[in-house]
């Protein structure tokens, strides 16, 4: 089984996105703010993570950056989840190591369209 670590200081959000991500199958954990997602990586390395931008005591941009310099840091797969929209914002995150980008509100259709794209999913048979 997959595992998937949600990054999001809001209790709905992750609540939502573990809802999704267990109906698709995946091991989830949670984590408030970068600094608990560092410490729960360190502990054991996901799959993938969904990552929102703002957050308390480390945002997402500075978790991921750092994530991509430690050991093992460059094999999860990570989606940005977020509602900063701008340009500027989904060029930083590319070029610190996301892999996708998304807009919140998101529901199950767009969250496992993206978890394909990146690979941790396979894709849905066409009906």
């Amino acid at each position: 089984m997959k595992t998937c670590l949600v990054v999001d200081d809001s209790g709905v959000v992750r609540k939502v996105a573990r809802r999704i991500l267990e109906d698709l199958s995946f091991s989830v954990r949670e984590a408030a703010d970068g600094q608990a997602a560092l410490q729960s990586c360190e502990e054991l390395m996901p799959d993938g993570i969904l990552l929102d931008w703002n957050m308390p005591v480390m945002e997402g941009i500075e978790f991921l950056q750092v994530l991509r310099q430690r050991e093992g840091g460059d094999v999860p797969r990570v989606i940005f989840c977020t509602t900063n929209n701008d340009i500027e914002h989904i060029t930083r995150a590319i070029e610190a190591g996301a892999n996708e980008y998304i807009m919140k509100p998101f529901d199950q259709d767009i969250l496992r369209e993206k978890l394909e794209e990146v690979g941790l999913l396979e894709k849905a048979p066409a009906t």
